[in-house]
């Protein structure tokens, strides 16, 4: 039987709890440093409290520590993950091959997909330097998952819902050379959600200013059997700067398709984690924030796949504006499509293109009054709603709205004339047995249905009642008693539980001495950045031309910056292996205040590198 886990995002402690309550079988939270997202860190005690909640449902807390390490924070990196190994973190997701090198307790290693695993073979080589779980690039197809399933020992984890880096992750260097801020130090600052112009050798504007590199979100919701299929063990949602409404919401759409394959796979599949989530709403993932949904190249090239409208949430349909607004009344008309509340997040684009969003104060019928008068509103243009306050309502309360529980079986027997026993075994495996003293005494009426409520009576404890095996015939037992050792056995339980959890321990490096021997040399692309992460290659047999550019900065006038599966050509419908290959010019640029980028295609690849130009003067676009 295949554990299948659903990894949930953790801004925070209370953000993690909440995905566990809503059904997420492992989060991921960001260390106090050196995580890919320096807005999302959290405090070692924080992080500690999260794991004792998540591993009383066998659930498990990874921590983000993927940014590159420089030589000078080695020591601090290893402090804190002497640290994080001491609150309870059962694994740290990183990217730097100094992780391998430090004096570390037997924590285990998650190779982060900022360790770009394109090919199976680099996957071979990672697991037997001892991680304990690959995360694979968003761009694998079912086909390259199951390659490298079928290639290593250790599960593979595959990104299924969320935001998608245009390039291949821990191969951007765009931000840091544009503006200084590396996306491998946790400072990205998002250069693929920026406009650009898009412009010929000549600097002549070929389209429209767009967000040419702004990619939609990822939906793999309806794909998650198929994964499973190809070998996928780890389902991973992107987001930990994103709120707990989202996660919430999140977490439980894809919770539930998760134990529909378990329940219909005849035994084959099981969750990685117990207890079983309830919601006060109804999972929807069209009505939280996203850019619209594409499944990426898992089955194959897909059709658009980029956002280059906004990089922003515009919203579900919900109708067409029927009036102009009227200035007196500061409303106007619309022909509905959905019911809308007060205080609802509306928007639409304008003439130009534009997305102009606004707040809903009051709507009577089909007349709409707006927080603020919007620019650009004609007529016959549609209206979005990218803020559905009757449902974020529901996702505002306590814990979501969401609620977990574990299945706990009780059987009750007489020991003698003076004791009873209660036996208590839950769907983690843990069983314990607990003797009170209950002088007997016959009952006059029948007991079962009263001890029954009793034992059913479980509050707020993390269990719910399954079966309760009542041989205590006529024997009665006053409620107090009952309920005493109901109380006393729950704590037995729960103390078994938590000196019964497994963590996975660090793997044995059993890479060879001469592994990377005649490989082609490390360079600026391989992040290597401190004297540990050289050594460990080198020490296996490699070489290195380059250093990481964070810390020794490229002045070559032609950098490639990005390296995607993403073609521009392919999405705007000028593929060069098509006929309407000549729709567009080569060659083909992009630019705005960041920059001057080339953009190369590799049609033998079906993919594109972006290429950034220092010198604008040699290009004839200045």
């Amino acid at each position: 039987m295949r554990t299948l886990e659903l990894l949930s995002p953790a801004k925070n402690a209370e953000t993690g709890r909440i995905a566990i309550m809503a059904g997420a079988d492992a989060v991921y939270i960001g260390a106090p440093a050196f995580g890919a997202r320096a807005a999302a860190t959290n405090s070692v005690e924080s992080i500690r409290s999260l794991a004792q909640l998540a591993h009383r449902y066998r659930a498990r807390v990874y921590v983000t520590m993927n940014t590159i390490l420089y030589d000078n924070e080695l020591d601090e990196a290893s402090r804190l993950v002497k640290q994080l190994y001491g609150a309870g973190v059962d694994a740290l997701i990183v990217q730097d091959m100094a992780y391998l090198g430090l004096d570390l307790p037997p924590i285990a290693l998650h190779a982060s997909t900022q360790c770009d695993i394109r090919t199976p073979d680099k996957a071979a080589w990672l697991a037997e330097a001892g991680f304990s779980q690959l995360v694979l690039p968003r761009e694998y197809s079912l086909a390259e998952i199951k390659a490298v399933a079928d290639t290593v020992d250790v599960p593979v984890e595959v990104f299924v819902h969320g935001a998608l880096c245009v390039s291949y992750s821990g191969d951007c260097q765009a931000g840091f050379a544009a503006m200084g801020r590396s996306a491998n130090r946790g400072v990205c600052p998002q250069m693929c959600r920026l406009p650009y112009e898009l412009v010929d050798a000549d600097g002549n504007a070929v389209a429209p200013p767009k967000h040419y590199l702004s990619l939609r979100d990822l939906n793999r919701v309806n794909y998650l059997e198929a994964l499973a299929e190809a070998g996928a063990a780890s389902f991973k949602i992107e987001g930990r700067l994103k709120d707990a409404r989202y996660v919430a919401n999140v977490t439980a759409a894809y919770s539930r398709a998760l134990d529909r394959i378990v329940e219909r796979s005849g035994g084959k599949y099981r969750r990685s984690s117990a207890g079983t989530s309830t919601y006060g709403f109804t999972p929807d993932l069209d009505r939280t924030f996203n850019r619209g949904y594409t499944s990426y190249f898992l089955k194959g090239t897909p059709g658009k796949m980029a956002s280059t409208d906004t990089p922003k949430w515009a919203g579900i349909p919900v109708g067409t504006i029927s009036g102009e607004l009227d200035k007196r009344r500061r409303s106007f008309r619309a022909r509905l499509s959905a019911q809308l509340s007060n205080g609802d997040g509306l928007g639409f684009f304008n003439a130009a293109g534009t997305f102009v969003g606004f707040r809903l104060n009051r709507v009577e019928g089909n007349e709409l009054w707006p927080a603020s008068a919007p620019e650009g509103l004609t007529t016959g243009t549609t209206l979005y709603r990218n803020n559905d306050k009757a449902f974020f309502d529901l996702l505002e309360r306590p814990d979501a709205g969401c609620y977990r529980k574990i299945r706990v079986d009780f059987t009750l027997r007489p020991v003698d004339n003076e004791r009873i026993a209660i036996s208590a075994d839950d769907e983690r495996g843990c069983s314990v047995c607990l003797v009170a003293d209950s002088v007997y005494a016959a009952a006059k009426t029948p007991q079962e249905a009263h001890r029954r409520n009793i034992m059913a009576k479980l509050g707020d404890t993390d269990y719910t009642l399954g079966n309760v095996d009542d041989r205590l015939s006529e024997r009665f037992i006053p409620a107090s008693a009952l309920t005493a050792a109901r109380r006393d056995v729950l704590a037995l339980l729960d103390k078994a539980a938590a000196d019964t959890y497994a963590y996975d321990r660090r793997k044995a490096c059993t890479l060879a001495d001469d592994a990377f021997a005649g490989a082609k040399a490390l360079d600026y692309h391989d992040n290597v950045a401190n004297r540990l992460a050289r050594r460990f290659y080198t020490g296996h047999g490699a070489s290195i031309a380059e250093m990481a550019i964070e810390t020794a900065p490229k002045k070559e006038d032609e950098l490639v910056v990005m390296t995607t599966k993403y073609c521009l050509r392919r999405e705007l419908g000028a593929c060069l292996k098509e006929k309407n290959g000549t729709k567009l010019p080569r060659p083909l640029f992009l630019k705005n205040d960041s920059g001057l980028y080339r953009l190369d295609f590799d049609c033998a690849r079906c993919g594109m590198s972006v290429v950034r130009l220092r010198n604008a003067r040699n290009q004839n676009l200045e």
